[in-house]
């Protein structure tokens, strides 16, 4: 089959940069597969990390790209399209997951739809964008109705897409898993139990992912269990708060901070090192990090919000509490800690990695195509 895809690869760093990445690894096994990543992401003034780009020593590359997706050119816009309308794959894959880019993927999505016979299929990571606004929706409400189908890894993204697009073929699976970061970076860190448990809060710090909690429930953990608590991850706002928040609950000797992008080859140290994975999400639909931690067997205690509803098997391979609740949160994380419970969900959590693997979503795309 002959596939199209748009999105960032390195070095262009994030969770969307992975997963396009290994996407496009998978597919690329099977198919003809031609992917036109990103030369400019983002304009600087308006990303607020530090910067987009990946540090990481050892990236994890999709080797054969063709790097021309500007996204401030609407003339690389038109080129691109001209180019699929030229080549005529089958289908052209695009990621969704911010209405930032509604005017370069509507465009092209538009023009593929309109004067080709490739169909259309939107990856949506996130049909509404974290701190959505209505014109936000509206955005999206526009660029998606150029699709023929749409995947979401979520039933609350499922339910928003058929509000949005009735016309619209929605396939809903898992969010593949990132067993990939185990293959492609060695560590010298395994899980081994210790006196002083560790608890893992990865990823960007943004108000959502609900970090307050989780300082807000450390006081009833450590008051029966000695417990580390990293934070790690880049902040996207100031982090002032969090220290007040932190020196007024009085845990500063348990918590350590690691306020910067993780590249690659660290990845594997934070999470094999790590008793738990804590995702206290107050509000969201889905999430890589999950995915991230079952690459390495690494338990997860998160909140029921989003896919981490689906993902989870509470009690099987991590636990589920409500969001903004620091006492269910906290007896949660208590729950997986006990040796038998890290034992088992371990051990589960092995057993169910295929589970969610990239053949499978590379089926859904199979599929599609032939209908």
């Amino acid at each position: 089959m002959k596939i199209c895809m748009i999105g960032p690869t390195y070095p262009f760093r994030g969770g969307i940069s992975h997963y396009t990445t290994f996407l496009y690894q998978h597919l690329k096994k099977k198919h003809d597969v031609e992917l036109f990543s990103f030369k400019r992401q983002y304009p600087m003034w308006l990303y607020p990390g530090k910067t987009d780009r990946d540090p990481s020593k050892r990236p994890i590359e999709a080797i054969g790209e063709k790097k021309c997706f500007d996204v401030l050119n609407p003339l690389s816009w038109m080129i691109i399209a001209h180019k699929i309308n030229q080549n005529k794959p089958d289908v052209l894959i695009i990621p969704w997951w911010v209405s930032f880019f509604g005017p370069p993927f509507g465009l092209i999505s538009f023009l593929i739809r309109h004067f080709s016979k490739t169909k259309i299929m939107f990856i949506c990571h996130n049909v509404h964008g974290h701190e959505a606004t209505s014109i936000d929706d509206w955005v999206t409400h526009f660029v998606l109705r150029n699709a023929h189908a749409c995947i979401v890894h979520s039933t609350e993204d499922e339910r928003l897409l058929r509000l949005m697009c009735k016309d619209v073929q929605i396939y809903k699976t898992a969010h593949p898993n990132y067993r990939g970061f185990v293959v492609h970076q060695k560590s010298p860190y395994r899980f081994t139990s210790r006196p002083i448990k560790r608890l893992l809060f990865f990823g960007y710090v943004r108000q959502y992912k609900g970090l307050m909690y989780l300082l807000e429930a450390l006081p009833e953990v450590l008051s029966k269990q000695e417990v580390q608590l990293f934070i790690v991850g880049e902040f996207w706002k100031d982090k002032t708060e969090y220290l007040r928040k932190i020196e007024h609950l009085g845990i500063q000797n348990h918590v350590v901070i690691i306020d910067r992008y993780v590249p690659n080859e660290d990845i594997p140290m934070y999470f094999e090192s790590a008793d738990v994975v804590v995702q206290p999400y107050i509000s969201g639909t889905g999430s890589g990090v999950v995915q991230m931690a079952f690459a390495f067997n690494t338990p997860v205690v998160a909140t029921t919000v989003g896919d981490l509803k689906e993902v989870i098997s509470h009690g099987k391979t991590g636990f589920l509490v409500p969001p903004k609740n620091p006492q269910a949160l906290a007896q949660a994380i208590l729950d997986s800690l006990t040796e038998e419970n890290q034992k088992k969900i371990r051990a589960n959590i092995m057993n169910e990695n295929d589970t969610c693997s990239w053949e499978k979503l590379g089926n859904i795309i199979e599929e599609f195509i032939l209908n």
